[in-house]
Formats: structure tokens, sequence, C-alpha cells
């Protein structure tokens, strides 16, 4: 069974710093607690400068220790982050980051879409995946408050 969440946040940062944050692969074992460590081949440049790279996260739950590897294409231009499954414990997974400058902040829409091949880890999903998702978004805008301050700080 697929998954899909669509979460929309207005944050009081920049779309550009926003971009930045959730560009910043590497760093994601530092405030996500549950990605353990993180691999990532050569950054390449496509046209209209586009970064893409191959990361390969190890991730670790009370229940589950798995890798996966994802393709990251990052559009500085349009402020679009792209990940797309290459290999893992997932028959699809696909998420969008997508950032807009606004009046009050920047906002910040998360797609994302996924099917565990195994229909047992489907199971255990299904009765956390907004949780999951909703403790993933906090995890981002707790970076984003460390890096850039509180929401007053950004707004002064």
């Amino acid at each position: 069974m697929a998954y899909r969440h669509h979460v929309v946040r207005v944050l009081p940062y920049t779309a550009g710093r926003l971009f930045d944050l959730v560009g910043d692969v590497q760093a994601y074992p530092e405030f996500v607690p549950w990605i353990q460590s993180i691999r990532t081949g050569p950054v390449r440049t496509e046209e209209g400068g586009i970064t893409v790279l191959d990361a390969e996260a190890r991730v670790g739950f009370a229940f589950l220790k798995e890798r996966f590897s994802t393709r990251v294409r990052r559009d500085a231009e349009a402020l679009v982050i792209e990940v797309r499954l290459i290999s893992g414990p997932f028959r699809r997974l696909l998420n969008t980051w997508r950032f807009v400058d606004g009046p009050n902040g920047a906002q910040v829409v998360f797609d994302i879409e996924f099917e565990f091949k195994s229909r047992l880890l489907d199971a255990m999903l299904n009765a956390n995946f907004d949780l999951a998702v909703d403790r993933l978004i906090r995890c981002f805008e707790a970076r984003a408050e460390a890096l850039y301050g509180s929401a007053q700080a950004a707004q002064a």
C-alpha cells in the first residue's frame, strides 16, 4: 500500500535558508534521531545548475534497522529538492520539498509518497505514518531554529 502525505508550513526564515538546511543531507544524523549515518557520493552538476548526489542512509528504530539509497536533486533556482529511491526496503519512495518566500517567512511544502516491500513493515507504518511525518518536519523546524534563531529573532 502506498502512503502519501502533504504538509504545508510557514516558517519565519527565508526560502533560501530553508532550502540550504534541507539540502545539507550530510548533516541529517545531527538532528534527525533515527538517521544513524549518511554516506554521500560526489555532487554532480546538471544543466541549469541543478546539483545531484546519491546518499545512503542507515536508519534505526526500536524494531527496524535498515539502509537505503536515494538520489537527491537540488534545484537552487526553483528552490525544490526531490529525493527518489535507488535501493532499500522500499518498493517506492519519492519526497519533494518546495520553498516559497512570503510576507511572514517561507512557505515549506513537503510531499512524500512511499511503499515498503514488506507487508509487515507496511502494516506497522500504517498506524504511525502521520506521527512519523510530523516528527520529521519538527526535526527540520528545530534545526532551523538552532541554526537561524527563534521565530521572534528571525522576524526582528
